[in-house]
């Protein structure tokens, strides 16, 4: 690289792009988790997309890359790229609904409060309860002491044929901001009027189905809840996903008042 030149920013993993797809009225933002990719929710997006939405499912910055590079993010910027992935599709789309897994599920609530015309929310074992203080000390600690990087453990995936391109290491400051966020999120909840699907495995070994229940309690739109007995944390991989697809299309030609969309092909 010659003096001056910017350095090439890293490669994103196969399988782990963004994607957006030109579909029919109404939109569907899909929202992945934290270490994660697109291609842990590209089943979900491509089941929407096949029953006639329109899609957007950004990658969010520092994901599907190096942990590298996600060690330079960190909450403000994943939240930026699901608002402007919402603001994409809102400007084409008359009727959006919002979905995500995990932290997924953390940014679309806040999309759904933050953006009152949204026309529905979906989660799918959804990071929602203030964070542990103890832990939250503990990693500020470490990283005021330096560290950069935790290890993590494997994919929590029930289907011993699915597969989870996932970091395996966990950036500290990164999930420092993830768990300051959390906090700030307890203000918005209450602000979420649109109705509300939540999808919850029984044994997440990621997050505590108690978060579910905390979401659930909290929204002021009217909530389903659907259970999840076949699946651990990455339910859009795992033995569930075929049902957390339909449920989620059912639930999106509900609540999105433009002509109804297609049939799933």
């Amino acid at each position: 690289m010659a003096a001056g030149e910017s350095p090439s920013p890293p490669a994103v993993w196969p399988g782990a792009e963004g994607w957006s797809v030109e579909g029919g009225p109404v939109g569907v933002v899909v929202l992945h988790g934290f270490g994660g990719s697109p291609a842990t929710v590209r089943p979900l997006a491509e089941a929407l997309a096949g029953a006639g939405c329109s899609v957007e499912l950004p990658r969010l910055p520092g994901h599907g890359t190096t942990v590298d590079d996600m060690v330079l993010t960190g909450f403000a910027d994943w939240w930026a790229a699901a608002e402007r992935a919402y603001l994409r599709l809102a400007a084409r789309c008359p009727d959006v609904v919002v979905a995500g897994c995990s932290m997924g599920g953390t940014l679309a609530a806040r999309l759904a409060a933050r953006h009152p015309e949204v026309a529905g929310l979906v989660c799918i074992n959804p990071m929602a309860r203030p964070a542990d203080p103890a832990l939250t000390e503990m990693i500020g600690l470490m990283v005021d002491a330096g560290e950069v990087v935790s290890p993590a453990g494997p994919p929590d995936i029930a289907d011993p044929d699915a597969e989870e391109p996932a970091y395996d290491t966990v950036p500290l400051a990164a999930l420092l901001s993830l768990h300051r966020a959390l906090d700030e999120l307890q203000a918005d909840l209450g602000r979420v009027a649109c109705p509300v699907l939540v999808m919850t495995s029984a044994h997440d070994h990621v997050v505590d189905p108690a978060d579910s229940d905390h979401l659930a309690g909290r929204v002021a739109g009217p909530v389903e809840r659907v259970a999840l007995h076949r699946s651990y944390h990455v339910a859009t991989l795992d033995h569930d996903r075929g049902e957390v697809a339909r449920r989620c299309v059912e639930f999106v030609r509900r609540v999105a008042p433009s002509p109804p969309i297609t049939e799933e092909q």
